[in-house]
């Protein structure tokens, strides 16, 4: 990686880039080149050490025993616990979101230590599978628009007193307790159930973590008709009646 260059870091695309999380790489990568930025994007398979110099690392979702193995090569590689205290910004989905919390529950039906760098709790929830489109209203500090996404979870994750709602959701489960939230965020670190790709969808959040890792309050205007028109696109569809 180049010194000058914004340094994106995708992790684990072997275990974790389902339903096209790998496409949050693509969106964070083209919306940075738009602006002029020069981006080094690497791409860590789970055989190989976790950077500690980057400064947006992106974890997407997976199924229950890669996600029970990457959390077990995060944890001995300790590499993105070093950049974060460096700074860095995470943004995670679903598996990737379960991980970063203190525990989950694996595929073996264990209580499977976390990362800690969420302070939420998941376990395995007892009733349907969350599956839909989900709309949801982001934490206002944040200054978004409105979330669009795709859950498709058995998990229930409960936050603690550190970790803030990143949404409420209007439509959908979310994190699955009941209370209507939807993901959790710290000052750096950010977790949600929303497939998508997520950031296809609300490029906005893509934004947001190129200003928080360019230390920013604003980027340059880039054209943007696409994104909204998929934005519309699967807002209207998800408000159709069943």
């Amino acid at each position: 990686m180049s010194d000058n260059s914004l340094r994106l870091v995708w992790i684990y695309p072997d275990l974790l880039s389902t339903y096209g999380d790998q496409g949050n790489a693509l969106v964070v990568e083209r919306r940075a080149r738009q602006r002029g930025l020069d981006v080094a994007r690497l791409d860590v398979r789970s055989d190989q050490p976790i950077p500690t110099s980057g400064d947006i690392y992106l974890i997407g979702g997976g199924e229950d025993r890669p996600q029970r193995l990457a959390a077990e090569r995060l944890r001995r590689d300790g590499g993105l616990h070093r950049a974060v205290a460096n700074g860095a910004i995470v943004f995670s989905v679903c598996a990737g979101y379960q991980i970063l919390g203190h525990e989950f529950i694996n595929d073996l039906g264990q209580r499977e230590p976390g990362l800690g760098l969420l302070d939420v709790v998941s376990v395995r929830g007892e009733g349907e599978r969350c599956v839909g489109d989900v709309l949801a209203d982001i934490d206002p500090r944040l200054g978004l628009p409105q979330l669009t996404g795709f859950e498709n979870h058995q998990g229930v994750t409960h936050l603690g007193p550190s970790a803030r709602p990143f949404a409420n959701v209007r439509l959908g489960k979310g994190n699955g307790t009941g209370d209507g939230t939807e993901g959790a965020y710290n000052d750096t670190v950010f977790g949600t159930y929303m497939h998508g790709p997520v950031l296809a969808r609300n490029p906005q959040i893509a934004d947001l973590l190129l200003k928080l890792a360019l230390d920013v309050n604003a980027l340059p205007p880039i054209d943007d008709r696409w994104y909204e028109a998929l934005r519309n696109e699967r807002i209207a569809a998800a408000q159709q009646p069943a």
